[in-house]
């Protein structure tokens, strides 16, 4: 049991299918806290509020705490522009614009290129700019919750899940 694909796939299925962690707390009748503790890797939900999730999503529990990522369809940062521009960005639409833009801070120009293309009114220079210098780690971090997230939305494509109407 990996707490950190844990986290990854909870904090998908939720933004996936809509929600904010309030959304989501208030649904499973929690805290906020409680939503935040699973997304970050420091707590996992209990059994009770599993079977719970489980049941919001349409998943089993086993899917929840043995999600099964596919690294090998992205593996690298780079890789991003291999994905059809619509289905990736679907993927990056789900986080800030800081993230994005710090995320690309390590990219090639190609891959910024890319990216800029897709979110036309996004001012990716100015928010460069309001960033300032930032540690390579919290590039690679960035990144590395991107590369997730593409994996993530393949699972969820090939298992054939829609989003949950609400």
């Amino acid at each position: 049991m990996n707490m950190n694909n844990i986290s990854k796939y909870l904090q998908f299925l939720r933004k996936s299918n809509n929600y904010t962690q309030d959304d989501l707390a208030k649904e499973l009748g929690i805290s906020r806290q409680a939503v935040s503790k699973w997304e970050t890797g420091t707590a996992i939900p209990d059994l009770a509020v599993l079977l719970q999730i489980s049941k919001l999503y349409g998943i089993t529990i086993n899917e929840i705490l043995e999600p099964k990522i596919l690294p090998q369809r992205i593996t690298d940062f780079e890789q991003i522009s291999t994905i059809s521009e619509k289905e990736l960005k679907e993927v990056l639409e789900q986080f800030d614009t800081d993230l994005l833009v710090t995320a690309l801070m390590g990219a090639s120009p190609e891959t910024n290129s890319f990216c800029e293309k897709l979110f036309p009114d996004i001012d990716f220079e100015m928010t460069r700019k309001s960033i300032g210098r930032i540690r390579i780690e919290t590039v690679e971090d960035a990144q590395n919750q991107i590369i997730s997230m593409v994996n993530l939305q393949a699972i969820e494509e090939n298992r054939g899940i829609g989003r949950i109407a609400r």
